[in-house]
């Protein structure tokens, strides 16, 4: 059987960096599981590798979208098929590597959302509800609906709190079926660390992402259209600055809330990849001994 590796894990815990090196080594090409990187300009907050990189190691599912286009996980599915498929066919390896854990499950589990039809006035209605009485007033009617699922999303993910509710009142579900990865072996792992060395690292993460020029890069989107209203423009490091640039906040703050809005994020991803089946999380030594291993046997 044909081998494929999946790498996943916390935020700055170098899984993009180990899968570049196995990717060297093992004649590979890398998938990105990233539900921001797929975004053209969207490149110094989301932590994109260089052009350099990519011009070496061939990186897919990277800048598949503008800015203010709209991306699933139905749709990662569909696409993660085909750059396999490309891939193997080249005689490579490929390497599927993020941090969206949601990606990561579709495709280890098998399922994706359900093909229900947007309902343009449930939106309104709850993204009304969520600007008079906050996001949590929403996720908590997501909650009455299906306790299961809100634990899976944060209430300030509006955007995907509304879709599930949305789901939820069609009495639509996941769509339970078999893996795209069924045919292959595989081996997949979520690479974790202490918290504090993670902290670190996502402190110095964001402070380099200023040096390269995130502020100016989050201004030029927004003077070529972008809003806080658009999917992509709901990451971290990206949604923080509108307040910043209307003068409601201070350039500190600005900062100090992207990296508090990063560790928030850590944690929910640290919860959500204990859900996934299978899943080992390792350090990274220990990741990459077990891939090794993997890929010699």
């Amino acid at each position: 059987m044909k081998k494929i590796v999946i790498i996943t894990g916390l935020t700055c815990s170098g899984k993009s960096g180990l899968a570049i090196n196995l990717a060297k080594e093992f004649n590979g090409e890398i998938i990105s599981a990233d539900s921001v990187q797929i975004y053209k300009g969207l490149d110094i907050g989301s932590a994109k590798v260089s052009k350099a990189t990519m011009s070496t190691i061939f990186h897919h599912l990277i800048d598949i979208k503008e800015f203010n286009e709209t991306y699933n996980v139905g749709e990662f599915i569909t696409d993660t098929k085909k750059a396999i498929s490309n891939i193997l066919n080249k005689g490579k390896l490929p390497i599927i590597v993020g941090g969206t854990a949601m990606y990561i499950k579709a495709l280890i589990e098998g399922y994706t959302l359900g093909e229900t039809t947007a309902n343009e006035e449930l939106r309104q209605f709850y993204e009304t509800l969520a600007e008079n009485q906050g996001n949590i007033t929403v996720w908590n009617e997501l909650n009455k609906l299906n306790p299961e699922r809100a634990k899976t999303v944060h209430f300030n993910n509006l955007k995907r709190v509304i879709r599930y509710i949305e789901i939820e009142k069609s009495n639509s579900t996941l769509t339970k079926a078999e893996s795209i990865l069924k045919d292959y072996e595989i081996y997949s792992v979520g690479i974790i660390d202490e918290r504090e060395k993670i902290y670190s690292k996502i402190n110095s993460r964001v402070d380099e992402m200023l040096e390269n020029g995130l502020e100016n890069e989050v201004r030029t989107l927004i003077n070529n259209g972008a809003t806080n209203t658009m999917q992509s423009f709901n990451s971290i490091g990206y949604k923080e600055w509108f307040d910043y640039f209307e003068g409601k906040v201070s350039k500190q703050q600005t900062i100090d809330l992207i990296k508090q809005h990063t560790r928030n994020y850590c944690k929910r991803q640290l919860t959500f990849l204990k859900t996934i089946k299978n899943l080992p999380l390792l350090k990274i030594d220990e990741a990459e001994q077990q891939i090794r291993s993997f890929l010699n046997d």
